[in-house]
């Protein structure tokens, strides 16, 4: 049964709001897909932080991407695994390890993927 986390909401709370890295608003003049010139708004940030919903969409991963510098791959990931989720045996690809290593900061109770993370930190 593939386990789910919010993974993407996670990415945000955990660097994005007051007395953390960026503001809304920085965060928000940051995080511009680079293909299509689309960026969240800070209010849209702001509902992310407040566990409001919200649609996840190809250039919002990739303005999320540019925001965290991170791979887009590693964002994608962590869509994937809020909205689908992962089986242990997928959990084990570079990108959703290295997404679980960068979430782990703030484990939650995910038993599964703190393990696969921390193996996969153990390799290095």
């Amino acid at each position: 049964m593939p386990e789910q986390r919010d993974a993407l909401t996670e990415l945000v709370t955990q660097y994005v709001g007051d007395g953390k890295r960026w503001s809304t608003r920085e965060f928000a003049q940051r995080a511009v897909d680079p293909d299509t010139g689309w960026s969240p708004s800070k209010s849209l940030v702001g509902k992310i932080i407040n566990g409001q919903g919200y649609t996840i969409t190809p250039q919002f991963v990739s303005a999320l991407a540019v925001g965290f510098d991170l791979p887009r791959e590693v964002v994608a990931a962590a869509a994937h695994f809020q909205v689908i989720g992962y089986t242990e045996s997928e959990l084990t690809g570079e990108a959703p390890a290295r997404l679980v290593h960068e979430i782990g900061r703030h484990p939650g109770d995910v038993p599964k993927s703190r393990a696969v993370a921390e193996r996969w930190a153990a390799d290095g």
